[in-house]
């Protein structure tokens, strides 16, 4: 794991993490410039994903001790905000209930939070991955159904899926099957308490209001007070398409 800074060391911390299989640059490299004047923005490249590094993905807990360790050695064990675009929430998640940093603030972007049973998880793994990993090894679909699926739905949907695609960050053929499938699995495996409530935490949540009223659901579930933002928008649309409006938004939380 890696984890690159910009902005000047003495300003507040904001911690970026992204969401399933994609690379940090996919997901932050645009955003970075609208929060680096008067922030310190760490941006984390999970093990497995990141090119400069011969890694793979291990489990949720594993990468969540190792942030958790960068921030103690670091931060001094305290940063101002952490913000998870998708997956990412789930460490959002994480960092909150396992209270061994200090957040003021954590975001989760419009994450799914998706858990299931051992067996179900395998089931969901092993029917996911042959689809989805081709697109993170070559950045495109084997399956031409599935490409022109994509394709149709690029037409139809215009900017927002050509900005989803992107936020994977293109073709990385060093990202391994097992990276995937790992981050796959452990996500779905690993439990996020309910009612989670930190004093000195607020938690707020960017609620795609299209992906479905089940997920303002689950968030009140987790979360004991979460600050709930909710927009008429798709999955990650917000921070895909949107970059001003989103920095804008989590600058008015964190600022």
């Amino acid at each position: 794991m890696k984890i690159y800074a910009f902005g000047k060391e003495d300003a507040p911390v904001i911690l970026l993490l992204p969401g399933t299989c994609c690379h940090w640059k996919g997901n932050f490299w645009h955003v970075i410039p609208l929060l680096e004047a008067d922030l310190r923005v760490l941006c984390v490249s999970y093990d497995g994903f990141d090119e400069t590094e011969r890694t793979e993905f291990p489990t949720m807990i594993d990468e969540t001790e190792k942030i958790e360790n960068y921030i103690q050695k670091h931060c001094g064990g305290h940063i101002r905000a952490a913000y998870g675009c998708s997956l990412g929430g789930s460490f959002v998640g994480l960092l909150a209930a396992r209270k061994r940093i200090r957040m003021d603030y954590g975001i989760l972007g419009s994450s799914d939070l998706d858990q299931a049973s051992k067996f179900a998880a395998k089931l969901q793994t092993n029917l996911l991955l042959p689809m989805i990993y081709p697109l993170i090894r070559n950045g495109q679909f084997k399956s031409r159904f599935l490409q022109k699926q994509m394709e149709k739905r690029t037409a139809q949907m215009g900017d927002y899926v050509k900005a989803f695609m992107e936020m994977f960050g293109g073709a990385r053929p060093y990202v391994t099957k097992r990276s995937c499938k790992n981050q796959f699995y452990s996500d779905l495996i690993t439990p996020l308490p309910d009612k989670i409530d930190v004093p000195g935490t607020e938690i707020h949540i960017f609620y795609a209001r299209k992906m479905g009223e089940k997920y303002r659901a689950r968030y009140e579930r987790h979360f004991a007070h979460p600050v709930i933002h909710e927009q008429d928008l798709q999955h990650e649309e917000l921070l895909a398409c949107y970059p001003e409006q989103w920095a804008s938004l989590v600058r008015k939380i964190i600022c």
